[in-house]
């Protein structure tokens, strides 16, 4: 009677519970990777737009910022100067013609010669203007909120963001970095797997983590993803 209900109670329990164990064994890194992956997307995409802010921002400035408020209220209240090229200066004829106007003229602004060009003229030059950054970054995009880039997605945790000035060859350079490691950013997914990636990449001298720029030595602001 104990030897039957081993063999088609107890055994089948034991089997079945032995094949989800290595099924969940060979499923969990899957899981995990895929969970990894997409959250990786959008905390590129979030660095990807803290870069585009920085370097609109030392534009206007002259160096980064080390403070995610500085760049939010540079989105919502700063200006950035605009260029717009009318002609080529490729074209001699409009080089030439632009020029008999300025020395007809010498004070002749460029929105004067903007008005003749909309008459006819046949010019080259080029106007500079002021637009509101938040007219021009991420215009039109949906989903963007400003408020949003001091956080690190899925987690809450705090964007780590600091900027620097490096003496590169005799000659101050200014430098940011934007950090967001892998202990906040797959926060709540399996924790060992995590425990190996970071590992992993500090084994092979990489920053265990998703970064753009640095504040060590120049790397023309890139990502560790590109």
């Amino acid at each position: 009677m104990v030897k039957k209900l081993f063999c088609y109670l107890i055994l089948p329990l034991v089997i079945l519970g032995l094949t989800y164990a290595v099924v969940e064994s060979v499923m969990e890194p899957v899981r995990f990777n895929k969970d990894k992956e997409m959250r990786e997307a959008v905390a590129i995409e979030r660095l990807k737009d803290i870069r585009t802010l920085q370097v609109a921002f030392k534009s206007e400035t002259g160096h980064f910022t080390s403070s995610v408020d500085s760049l939010k209220d540079f989105y919502n209240n700063g200006k950035i100067n605009v260029v717009m090229q009318i002609g080529s200066q490729d074209d001699s004829l409009a080089v030439d013609n632009t020029a008999k106007i300025k020395k007809r003229n010498p004070r002749i602004k460029p929105e004067e010669l903007y008005q003749l060009y909309l008459n006819g003229e046949h010019l080259v030059f080029s106007i500079q203007s002021e637009i509101p950054v938040k007219d021009t970054l991420f215009n039109g995009r949906q989903g963007f909120s400003v408020d949003s880039l001091a956080f690190i997605p899925f987690c809450g945790d705090s964007l780590i963001l600091e900027s620097a000035v490096k003496k590169v060859s005799g000659v101050n350079v200014p430098l940011f970095e934007a950090s967001m490691p892998y202990k906040s950013l797959l926060k709540g997914l399996d924790n060992q797997l995590r425990i190996n990636l970071d590992a992993e990449r500090e084994d092979t001298g990489r920053y265990p983590g998703l970064k753009v720029g640095s504040i060590t030595a120049p790397n023309n602001n890139a990502g560790n993803w590109e």
